[in-house]
C-alpha cells in the first residue's frame, strides 16, 4: 500500500511505500529516499539525487558490502549507524553504559510523521534502556533538508546514567562515484574563508573545532563533487551544522567506494551524561543536492537560510558607522558625538559604539564583566549620546562581550567560579581575558540582566556581540564526569540569552563577532541578524574571504567596512572606490577615523554611499553569481539579479596588474537574466540584449590605470 501522509510543507510531500518501508521525500528540485527494513533492524539510504518516482525507489536495490567475514555489511549505507555488530565505520551513536558496556542492537519501533508533518523513525535498543529518533524536516520550497536527532534514557535510576560519546546529527551516506572531492574553507584570525577542494581519501577525513566556538580555521559544512564540477555545472553534496560550539565532520571513504559524511556537536573526548528519564536533542544539519554547480549549491543554501533561518530577511540591512578604528578603546561622549555627526552626513543609518564604553575599560586588560557606563567618559551615561545619534537620524548600537570577563573586573573578583578554569591547573589567559560558562543559569541569568537594563536605559538599536578568545580549560565546575559538557552546552546558553533577548526587545537587531568570523553557522543565524566577516579590513584581501563566505552564506548577513588608508592591518594603500566596491559585496560599513578624511574624500563617500542605497536590495535580497573568482591578484567579479529580474549589479575588482594576465579583463558572460529581455546600461544608456550579455558577454569597463582599480555596473531590464 502507498500513502502520501500530509506534507510538512504543502508541495513538499513524504511518500511512504508501507509494504516495502520505502520514503521518499520530495524537496524542490530533488529527493531523498531511504528504507526502513524491520526485519533486518536497519534503516538504509537508498538515493539522494535528481527526483524519481516512488515506484522506482521501491524497486531500487539497497546497496551492501560484498558478503566476507572482514567488511561490514551495511557500512556507508546506513542513515544513521551506531557501535555495534558488524559494522567497522565511524558510528553516528556511540554511547557507555553504567556498567561499561557499549555495544548498541537496534530495533524498529516506528515510521510516523509528527504532528507538524516531518518524518520520525523511532528505534531502540533490543534490550538496553536507550532509543533515539530519527527525524527529517522538508520547508516550502527549498532544497534542503534538515535532519537530527533524540537520544533518551528510558530506563529507572537503577539503570544509572549513560555516557553520550558520540551522538551525532546525522550520517549523509552519498552514492557510488568513482571519486569525490571533498570543499571546505580553513584560514585563521584576519583570514578566515580560504577555499580548498581536493580529492578525499579513502579512510577518514576529519575536519571540526576543539574551540569551543565555531572558529575562523573552519566552518562545520563540506561540499562534496566528483571531481569535474564547476560553478554552474556538476553534482555536488553539501552537509552543513547548525551549531556554534565545538563541532566535528567525518568524511569517510571505503575502499570500496561508500562514502558519508557524520556530522555533529563536540569533539573527540565532549561527552554527556543522560540520566534516566532524560532526552539530548542535537542539532540541526543541513543537506543540500544539486546538479548544477557550485554557484547553484550557495544560491540555494542563500535561499533556504533567508526562508527559514535568518530573523528577519525581509529587512535591508542599514549602513552603519563603527567606531572602532578611529578611537579604539579611547572614547569619550564629545569625540562619538563628532563621528556621529560626520557618519550622518555620509548617509549611514546606523552608528555602533564600540569597545571602551564601559567601568574600568582602558584597554584590553581590564574591566570586562564591569557593564555600566565610564565614569569619566560617559558621566551622564549613554542616553546622551543615544538620543543625538536618534536625532541625527541614525539608529544606535553598542558593542558588548558578554561571555568574557578580564581577572582585573569587579565580576570576576566576585564570581571566579563563573569562568572556565580546572582548579588545580593555572588559567590561560587570552587577550588578557577568561571565558564566562553559559552552560551555567546564573551566568546566563546574570547576562540577561544587565543587558535587559543597558539595552532600556541606553534605549539600543543593535548590539555588536563580541566574543573574542577560544576556550582553554574547559571544564563546567560541579559537573563532574559531564565536566567537558560546556563544548557543546555553552553555545546553548548563549542561544538562550539571544533568544530571551530578541523575545523581550522584539526591534532590537544583532550583529554576531568572534574576533571577525569565528562563529558563524546556521545556528547563530538564526538568532543574528549579520555577522562580522573578519576583523581584516583590507578591501584586497576581503575578496578571498568573502569569496569563501559566500559558499554557504548570503550577502545579507556579510558585513563589509570601507576603512582608512593605508590599512590599519595590512599597511596597505588603496583607493577609495575599490574599498567601497569590495564592501559594497555585502553590508556595507563604515569604520574609518571620518574626522582625517579630506573634504574630497568625504564627498566621494557620501556620493558611493548613496549609489550602495540605490544597489542594496539587488545586492542583499537577490542571487549570487560568482563570475570570476580571487586568484592570485586577477580580476575578481560578482553578480547579483534582483528579486524580480529586472535588475543586476556586477562589481568588477582587479588588485593588482601583470603583463601575463593582461590588463583589461575579458567580457565578462553574466548569469540569471531573462533570455528574452534587453538590459540597459543605468549610467551609460548602452542596451544589450540577454543573449548577447550571457554568450558574449558584458564588455568589461575600462579601469583606471594600476593596481586596486574596480568598477560597478548596474544593468534594468528594459521592459516593451
Amino acid at each position: 500500500m502507498t500513502t502520501s501522509p500530509t506534507p510538512a510543507d504543502p508541495g513538499q510531500p513524504i511518500e511512504i511505500d508501507e509494504a516495502t518501508g520505502t520514503v521518499l521525500i520530495r524537496l524542490r528540485r530533488s529527493v531523498y529516499v531511504l528504507g526502513v527494513d524491520r526485519a533486518a533492524a536497519v534503516v538504509r539510504h537508498i538515493h539522494w539525487g535528481a527526483p524519481l518516482p516512488l515506484a522506482d525507489a521501491v524497486a531500487l536495490p539497497a546497496w551492501t558490502e560484498h558478503d566476507n567475514s572482514f567488511a561490514g555489511r551495511y557500512d556507508g549505507t546506513e542513515e544513521f549507524p551506531v557501535e555495534g555488530g558488524a559494522r567497522f565505520g565511524v558510528p553516528a551513536l556511540e554511547v557507555r553504559f553504567a556498567d561499561g558496556s557499549h555495544l548498541l542492537e537496534a530495533e524498529v519501533q516506528d515510521l510516523a510523521l509528527a504532528a507538524d508533518g516531518h518524518l520520525v523513525i523511532s528505534l531502540r535498543d533490543r534490550v538496553r534502556p536507550l532509543s533515539w529518533r530519527l527525524h527529517y524536516r522538508v520547508r516550502a520550497d527549498t532544497d534542503v533538508l534538515e535532519r537530527w536527532t533524540e537520544v533518551t534514557h528510558t530506563g529507572t535510576g537503577d539503570d544509572g546514567d549513560i555516557r553520550l560519546l558520540r551522538c551525532s546529527s546525522a550520517h549523509w551516506p552519498m552514492p557510488m562515484r568513482p571519486l569525490w572531492r571533498l570543499g571546505s574553507v580553513h584560514g585563521g584570525w584576519s583570514a578566515e574563508g580560504r577555499l580548498e577542494r581536493a580529492v578525499l581519501p579513502v579512510g577518514e577525513t576529519v575536519l571540526g573545532s576543539r574551540r569551543g566556538h565555531t572558529g575562523h580555521h573552519a566552518n562545520p559544512w563540506v561540499a562534496l563533487d566528483p571531481g569535474d564540477t564547476g560553478e554552474e555545472h556538476g553534482e555536488v553534496k553539501v552537509v552543513a551544522l547548525a551549531a556554534s560550539g565545538s563541532w566535528r565532520i567525518t568524511a569517510q571513504r571505503t575502499a570500496a567506494g561508500r562514502t558519508g559524511v557524520v556530522v555533529g556537536e563536540g569533539h573527540e573526548g565532549t561527552e554527556l551524561s543522560l540520566a534516566p528519564g532524560r532526552t539530548h536533542t542535537t542539532a540541526v544539519s543541513l543537506g543540500l543536492h544539486t546538479g548544477h554547480g557550485f554557484g547553484a549549491a550557495s544560491r540555494a543554501f542563500h535561499s533556504h537560510l533567508r526562508a527559514h533561518v535568518l530573523p528577519h530577511p525581509g529587512e535591508l540591512r542599514p549602513v552603519l558607522y563603527n567606531s572602532w578604528e578611529a578611537t579604539s578603546f579611547q572614547v569619550s561622549e564629545d569625540n562619538q558625538l563628532a563621528l556621529a555627526r560626520r557618519a550622518a552626513a555620509l548617509g549611514a543609518e546606523l552608528f555602533v559604539l564600540d569597545d571602551g564604553w564601559f567601568r574600568g575599560r582602558h584597554d584590553d586588560r581590564s574591566g570586562l564583566g564591569d557593564w555600566t557606563p565610564h565614569e569619566q567618559r560617559f558621566p551622564r551615561g549613554l542616553r546622551p549620546l543615544s538620543d543625538e545619534v536618534h536625532r541625527l537620524g541614525m539608529a544606535f548600537g553598542l558593542w558588548v562581550e558578554p561571555e568574557m570577563t578580564n581577572p582585573d573586573s569587579d565580576l570576576y573578583r566576585k564570581h571566579p567560579d563563573w569562568v572556565l578554569h580546572a582548579p588545580d591547573r593555572t588559567p590561560t589567559e587570552l587577550r588578557n581575558q577568561l571565558v564566562l560558562d553559559f552552560s551555567r543559569s546564573d551566568v546566563v541569568a546574570w547576562a540577561l540582566e544587565w543587558l535587559r537594563r543597558t539595552v532600556t536605559e541606553a534605549d539600543v538599536d543593535f548590539l555588536k556581540w563580541d566574543f573574542n578568545r577560544s576556550f582553554t580549560e574547559a571544564v563546567a565546575h560541579g559537573a563532574g564526569q559531564d565536566a567537558r559538557r560546556v563544548h557543546i552546552e555553552h553555545a546553548r546558553g548563549l542561544y538562550r540569552v539571544l533568544d530571551q533577548l530578541r523575545s523581550d526587545f522584539p526591534e532590537l537587531r544583532i550583529e554576531g563577532c568572534a574576533g571577525g568570523g569565528g562563529r558563524v553557522d546556521p545556528g547563530i543565524l538564526a538568532r543574528s541578524d549579520q555577522v562580522w566577516t573578519s576583523d581584516n579590513t583590507d578591501a584586497v584581501d576581503r575578496l578571498t574571504i568573502q569569496h569563501g563566505f559566500s559558499q554557504l552564506y548570503p550577502a545579507c548577513v556579510m558585513s563589509a567596512w570601507v576603512t582608512d588608508s593605508p590599512n590599519p592591518l595590512t599597511g596597505r594603500e588603496v583607493p577609495l572606490p575599490f574599498r567601497f566596491h569590495s564592501a559594497m559585496a555585502g553590508v556595507l560599513g563604515l569604520g574609518g577615523d571620518l574626522t582625517r578624511w579630506t573634504e574630497a574624500e568625504l564627498a566621494q563617500a557620501a556620493e558611493l554611499v548613496a549609489v550602495y542605497k540605490d544597489i542594496r536590495p539587488v545586492v542583499q535580497h537577490g542571487r549570487q553569481y560568482r563570475l570570476l573568482a580571487p586568484d592570485e591578484g586577477r580580476t575578481t567579479a560578482v553578480q547579483y539579479v534582483s528579486e524580480q529580474g529586472d535588475r543586476t549589479v556586477v562589481l568588477l575588482l582587479r588588485p593588482g596588474t601583470s603583463f601575463v594576465h593582461g590588463h583589461e579583463p575579458a567580457p565578462l558572460r553574466l548569469r540569471g537574466l531573462e533570455q528574452d529581455a534587453v538590459y540597459r546600461d543605468e549610467d551609460t544608456g548602452q542596451e544589450w540584449s540577454a543573449r548577447t550579455l550571457t554568450a558574449f558577454g558584458l564588455p568589461a569597463p575600462r579601469l583606471p590605470a594600476g593596481d586596486c582599480a574596480s568598477a560597478l555596473v548596474r544593468l534594468r531590464r528594459v521592459e516593451s
